[in-house]
């Protein structure tokens, strides 16, 4: 497959090309190659944009040959599946809007959307144009999670209790940001029926706790300014199940990488739409409680 990006300010588009375009790289996937890109427009309000895009861009052309085209819709149209990449999410329904009518398989980097209404319009639009689509945080699919997903054998998942960065960006809506990685982790391993959540804040930590409709408890402890890792622990009905990202063999954005490729190439989407919008209205929830300091039903 010839793969093409839309969107050059986010380390990911390094990640996944090293991944995908050097057969030397010791996790390189085989059967996809970055072909095309269209760097986009700098958020000037935003320094993790206008600082990084004309770097990844020189990476990207220059020791990757990836062709540089000159629109949203011109990748699209040269592109087996698409990557929308750009770290301002604030852009996500104009560029996606622009991109889905073709009906190929798009992967949207997090975060999906900075709130569950352009979220659900995004949704929408892919239904309508019949486009596979998947959007969510690498460390969904990291190994540690794949791992402890797999293995049922201490029985059914009772709850589960997550960590990691939790860094704020002004123009990125609160937990948009970084929470939607721990968020990610929840409610896989969770699965739907999320309830409510509240979110207790002090200025180096947010703990969320949420209610499911069955009555489990899920948690995510969000920190600034402490170790930078992700990890949890799921309580099964015979045991708990520990998992570190520090501890993963394989890179999570190759973990990632493998799932979408998946996608890419067989058009079924790893988690439904309804899960993706569960997620979104968990952020939402979440920002929301943050606010007022009581618990926010999804």
């Amino acid at each position: 497959m010839k793969l093409g990006i839309v969107g050059l300010d986010s380390s990911h588009v390094s990640a996944f090309t090293h991944l995908l375009n050097d057969p030397q790289d010791p996790f390189h996937l085989e059967g996809a190659r970055v072909a095309w890109a269209y760097p986009g427009v700098p958020s000037m309000d935003f320094d993790f944009s206008y600082n990084r895009l004309d770097g990844y861009t020189r990476e990207l052309r220059d020791e990757f040959g990836v062709e540089m085209l000159d629109s949203e819709e011109a990748v699209a149209e040269m592109a087996d599946a698409i990557f929308l990449e750009q770290v301002d999410s604030r852009k996500r329904v104009e560029q996606f809007s622009k991109i889905v009518t073709f009906g190929k398989p798009i992967f949207v980097d997090k975060a999906f959307a900075l709130n569950t209404a352009d979220a659900a319009q995004m949704i929408g639009l892919a239904q309508r144009y019949k486009t596979p689509l998947m959007s969510c945080s690498a460390l969904r699919y990291c190994q540690g999670m794949n791992v402890a997903m797999a293995d049922d054998s201490s029985g059914s998942i009772l709850g589960a209790d997550f960590f990691g960065p939790m860094p704020i960006q002004p123009t990125q809506n609160q937990f948009f940001w970084y929470g939607v990685h721990t968020a990610d982790m929840l409610l896989r391993a969770m699965g739907r029926g999320c309830e409510s959540v509240r979110v207790t804040h002090t200025e180096h930590h947010d703990q969320m706790t949420a209610l499911w409709k069955d009555g489990r408890i899920g948690t995510i402890r969000g920190v600034r300014g402490g170790a930078n890792c992700f990890g949890g622990v799921i309580h099964r009905e015979k045991g708990s199940q520990y998992l570190n990202s520090e501890n993963d063999e394989i890179p999570y954005y190759a973990s990632l990488l493998a799932v979408i490729l998946s996608m890419f190439q067989t058009g079924t989407q790893p988690d439904s739409n309804e899960e993706l919008m569960e997620v979104m209205r968990f952020l939402e929830a979440a920002n929301q409680s943050l606010k007022d300091g009581r618990a926010v039903r999804l």
